[in-house]
């Protein structure tokens, strides 16, 4: 049953996302920490960190991480390839379709709708990573780990990696 549960958990974010791994994340949790329980919000953030700064699409290192979490080696292989099934299916089925329509208006207006839901729950996701610093770290903690971040990729073009880094060594200097 548990791999059963894996593969919806991972299968319905990706085969109903649109927009690539970051536009999904926030599916992913609301399976991951509110549907089945097999994290917290902060142990989700946290993961998700992690999972930034290292090489490779977010989707599969969150399911990987989380289906091993949850059930061993085999629950991350079934994670990992509810994760990717979806893409490739509809890939190879609608790739076809939409290059040969791709001057038609619809097609284009399509694309158009689906973008400002795509930054609605990117920022619903960043609201709830923030709630939840301000719940755990407190005010200060938060506001300095965003503020510097921000200096460090806009001002700096700091890689993210080494953003994300500096956070995780922030907070187990100071947090941990």
């Amino acid at each position: 049953m548990i791999y059963w549960e894996l593969f919806l958990a991972f299968f319905i974010p990706n085969i109903i996302g649109y927009g690539g791994g970051p536009a999904i994340i926030p599916l992913i949790e609301a399976e991951v920490v509110g549907r089945y329980g097999w994290m917290n919000a902060q142990q989700f953030a946290e993961t998700l960190a992690l999972g930034n700064a290292l090489p490779s699409p977010i989707a599969t290192k969150m399911a990987g991480y989380v289906g091993y979490d949850v059930a061993g080696i085999s629950g991350a292989m079934v994670a990992v390839l509810a994760t990717v099934a979806p893409s490739l299916l509809l890939m190879l089925c609608a790739l076809g379709l939409l290059h040969r329509h791709r001057n038609s208006p619809r097609v284009q207006r399509m694309s158009q709708w689906v973008r400002p839901v795509i930054a609605m729950m990117m920022a619903w996701l960043t609201w709830s990573f923030f709630s939840e610093g301000i719940r755990n770290a407190g005010v200060l903690h938060t506001l300095l780990i965003g503020a510097v971040a921000a200096v460090a990729l806009l001002r700096f073009r700091a890689h993210p990696a080494f953003v994300v880094l500096g956070a995780l060594v922030y907070g187990g200097l100071f947090l941990g």
